[in-house]
């Protein structure tokens, strides 16, 4: 009988976990929406939708909490912020929303957690941003322009939606699922922003500092 082949690479390291992040959080939207089988005002609604939608998000936020308990960064602040937004992510999970009328486990956990989370990953494209400026070179240059953009479009969707609290649901009145738009736009962000921080994508990663999963040798950093 033929044995398994050695695994290529001995562990996981931060760059498979940014990979794995980054799509997971590119879905987590799209999917928790089609399998609800109705058009959901928000993505944390899912829970309620049961099924599918509730197994995707929050099977979707425990890995990403996983993910981010695993992530260490390059420095002790980024290693604590990594570990409160996996805290922040089971909130999120545990604690489902009061969407559409349905009762809180606590009132506020889960908006508090998922502002938290936003805020965290927003942090995080900004220490993308720093570093790959630091580089200097087209590639980096072109990766500065994405965290930029991605952190952008977080901070814009956490806007509006607070901007529509403020004017007491005004921009919704007109806009039905204005929170699951902000709330997917958000999480879209947030994907591109850790999928581009894995270095697997060319054109915006030279060749030398490029990562491949199934590779044994990877540059570092």
């Amino acid at each position: 009988m033929k044995m398994l082949a050695t695994p290529m690479k001995k562990e996981i390291d931060h760059r498979t976990l940014k990979l794995l992040v980054g799509l997971i959080a590119l879905t987590l939207g799209n999917l928790t929406s089609f399998f609800a089988g109705t058009r959901i005002t928000s993505i944390s609604a899912a829970y309620h939708a049961g099924g599918w939608a509730q197994s995707i998000l929050v099977g979707f936020l425990f890995s990403i909490a996983a993910f981010l308990v695993a992530y260490n960064g390059q420095s002790k602040d980024e290693m604590v912020l990594s570990k409160v937004a996996a805290a922040a992510a089971l909130g999120v999970a545990l604690f489902p929303c009061g969407c559409d009328g349905h009762d809180q486990i606590i009132p506020h956990v889960h908006f508090a957690s998922a502002a938290v989370m936003f805020a965290i990953l927003t942090y995080f494209c900004f220490l993308f941003y720093r570093r790959a400026r630091a580089k200097q070179h087209t590639e980096a240059n072109r990766r500065a322009v994405i965290y930029a953009a991605c952190a952008i479009a977080i901070v814009g969707a956490i806007a509006t939606l607070i901007i529509d609290t403020l004017v007491q649901g005004g921009i919704s009145e007109r806009v039905p699922r204005l929170v699951f738009y902000c709330e997917r736009a958000g999480l879209v962000a947030f994907g591109i922003s850790w999928l581009t921080a894995s270095r697997v994508l060319p054109v915006i990663t030279r060749s030398d500092e490029r990562f491949s999963p199934l590779s044994a040798d990877n540059p570092a950093g």
